[in-house]
């Protein structure tokens, strides 16, 4: 019997984890009677009711596991650690907020048994803040044409992958993985499913600016020499312009000495441009120094402060 691997990174979803297992388990049983399963919460150190929600939920139900983070350890890092404890012939990686179509797992399972390895949900549409929507769309667009590897617009991680993915990334080793952009670069035979993104049924968003910053920033790095190349071409052509400018100012003193004086604001102007421009590009170069300092450094994805329902496969790992 093949074994459905569901996980579900959560932070602060104490009104969604409860009605969320429900409804997946109901979806399962109902729909993908002839599977086994296994449903897998990863929880990133939430500070409200979810935890004690989520032992409650595992002791009902024993095929429900849960992973609690020693602390948060962020949207990237705390998935990737999740799908790579996952012991089914499959993953589908579901949000906690219901943002995600749940309908939608029946048909990733059909796709995946007719062959692909990889199934993305693409939104097509979605009920978020049109200001958000805008952004989002504009930065994907970026990505894309910056990036030496294809990348995937309005792909979140919703998805189902194969274990043979799986295995990939438990090899990879990188300590600040990016789910979607090695699906991308990495992924195998894969189908794209257009879905409407839903509104949050319980709680609110964990995203802000900063946090999705941080995750714009994981891909520029990890998939774009962009930045960098303008960086040097930017500093050929400035420089160049400013030589001209400088020796055009000196013969035009040599030559007009008593009438030539261009004065003291585009002096102050030009310094505070050139400084503008040079800030902006050491900040961005800065960003590359701190994902190589990250990946140098090689700390683990998560740390685990405590495990659910875990025991019987770490048994069958032993008498293996």
């Amino acid at each position: 019997m093949k074994k459905i691997s569901i996980l579900i990174p959560c932070y602060n979803e104490e009104g969604n984890v409860v009605p969320l297992s429900n409804d997946i388990v109901a979806i399962l049983e109902r729909d993908l009677a002839s599977y086994d399963y296994e449903i897998i919460f990863i929880d990133n150190c939430s500070m409200d009711n979810t935890r004690p929600l989520l032992r409650e939920i595992c002791r009902r139900n024993h095929r429900i596991k849960a992973i609690f983070n020693a602390r948060n350890f962020g949207q990237a890092n705390s998935p990737f650690h999740g799908i790579c404890q996952t012991t089914g012939d499959c993953v589908i990686v579901v949000c906690a907020d219901f943002q995600d179509p749940l309908d939608l797992i029946p048909v990733f399972v059909r796709e995946w048994e007719s062959g692909y390895k990889i199934i993305s949900a693409i939104k097509t549409k979605s009920r978020e803040n049109k200001l958000m929507r805008f952004v989002r769309t504009c930065y994907y667009k970026m990505i894309k044409k910056m990036s030496d590897v294809e990348q995937i617009e309005h792909f979140t991680g919703f998805g189902l992958y194969d274990k043979s993915f799986v295995d990939v990334m438990r090899n990879l080793r990188d300590p600040t993985p990016h789910l979607r952009g090695i699906v991308a670069e990495l992924g195998f035979r894969r189908k794209e499913i257009n879905y409407e993104q839903q509104k949050r049924k319980a709680g609110k968003t964990k995203n802000n600016w900063y946090t999705l910053y941080d995750l714009a920033m994981l891909s520029f790095t990890s998939y774009t020499k962009t930045g960098l190349r303008l960086a040097t071409i930017l500093g050929f052509i400035m420089g160049g312009l400013t030589s001209i400018v400088g020796l055009i100012y000196f013969i035009g003193k040599f030559i007009y000495w008593d009438h030539f004086s261009m004065g003291v604001a585009p002096l102050l102007i030009g310094v505070f441009f050139f400084g503008s421009v040079q800030l902006f590009f050491i900040g961005f170069i800065g960003e590359y120094v701190m994902a190589i300092n990250t990946r140098l450094m090689n700390r683990p994805l998560v740390i685990e402060e405590e495990r659910i329902n875990f025991e019987a496969d770490e048994a069958k790992l032993k008498n293996l």
